[in-house]
């Protein structure tokens, strides 16, 4: 096939982007297809003319546009099928604010949250106690999320997520297991734990993309009864937020409670991403689940396209 690989962008998380396109645009052309480069950055004019000389995408962007669902949207518009969730779906899952909401509302346990769209006045104190937690309500990779021991703490960590134009969410700084689970299709993959070797206290972006920035233990050394809890989440927010193809849920183990804390649509595609790892452990090879996206990707597109025109 003709894949139009979309990736790079305009978001903090653009070298990411790059970073795993090198490694799908090599494996893409190993299993026998003609990839074609599109960077929205670069080239976002053209996207729509790329894709009739295409006959799929293959989307890895982080942040927007990508995650937010514009590209899909596109996309749609021009009925050109690609791997992953809608719009409507990507865009839900990137707002943490909304997300939440769905999660609450499907019975999903999840930390209680203060959304902040624009900054607090000085006399804001989150309705739990210190320590919090802080991170961009649209962000990823952990870039500019962090902990705060206390409230003049929050005060400076809030300051650059507004700055970025981002509103921010503030949760309890949770004790516990940091953990992921991927959902492939309707099938959970294998879930991962995840131990930062960093010194920030979690998983942030240089353990998340540094080589040995973390322990990565897959399948999740946890009992057998966590593991179907986590696997269970997983695809009941995967269903509840609409997705399609793939997606990947975070968690954190707090004493025996399992908290769901976000849902990624594009997960990342690094060499030392979550998502290829625990396919690895199912079995598969990196050129396998790219094979399974595209499958899956067709697939959407042709009961798209079935359904005809909303």
């Amino acid at each position: 096939m003709r894949i139009l690989l979309i990736a790079g962008g305009w978001s903090s998380e653009r070298e990411v982007s790059l970073s795993g396109a090198k490694k799908i645009r090599l494996s893409l052309e190993n299993l026998g297809h003609a990839v074609h480069f599109l960077d929205p950055a670069l080239a976002f004019d053209d996207i729509a003319a790329e894709a009739a000389r295409a006959d799929f995408a293959f989307i890895n962007l982080h942040g927007a546009p990508g995650e937010d669902g514009l590209i899909q949207a596109l996309l749609d518009a021009v009925r050109l099928p690609y791997q992953g969730t809608g719009p409507a779906g990507s865009f839900l899952a990137l707002s943490k604010a909304a997300a939440k909401q769905i999660y609450r509302a499907r019975g999903l346990a999840t930390p209680p949250w203060e959304f902040l769209p624009k900054p607090p006045g000085e006399a804001f104190v989150p309705r739990f106690p210190p320590p919090y937690f802080v991170k961009p309500n649209l962000g990823g990779s952990s870039v500019l999320a962090g902990l705060a021991p206390d409230r003049e703490a929050l005060a400076a960590m809030l300051a650059p997520i507004f700055q970025s134009g981002d509103a921010a969410i503030v949760e309890p700084a949770l004790c516990g297991t940091e953990l992921t689970c991927a959902v492939l299709g309707e099938t959970p993959l294998p879930p991962i734990l995840i131990r930062p070797k960093s010194g920030s206290g979690f998983f942030d972006y240089a353990a998340k993309y540094a080589q040995d920035g973390a322990d990565e233990l897959c399948p999740a050394p946890v009992p057998p009864e966590i593991t179907h809890a986590l696997e269970q989440t997983a695809l009941a927010a995967h269903r509840a937020l609409g997705l399609c193809g793939c997606s990947r849920s975070d968690f954190i183990l707090s004493g025996s409670d399992l908290f769901l804390l976000e849902t990624n649509t594009l997960p990342g595609m690094t060499p030392t991403s979550l998502l290829p790892r625990a396919a690895a452990a199912a079995g598969m090879s990196f050129e396998d689940l790219l094979a399974r996206l595209i499958e899956l990707g067709l697939a959407r597109g042709r009961h798209a396209h079935d359904r005809g025109p909303a």
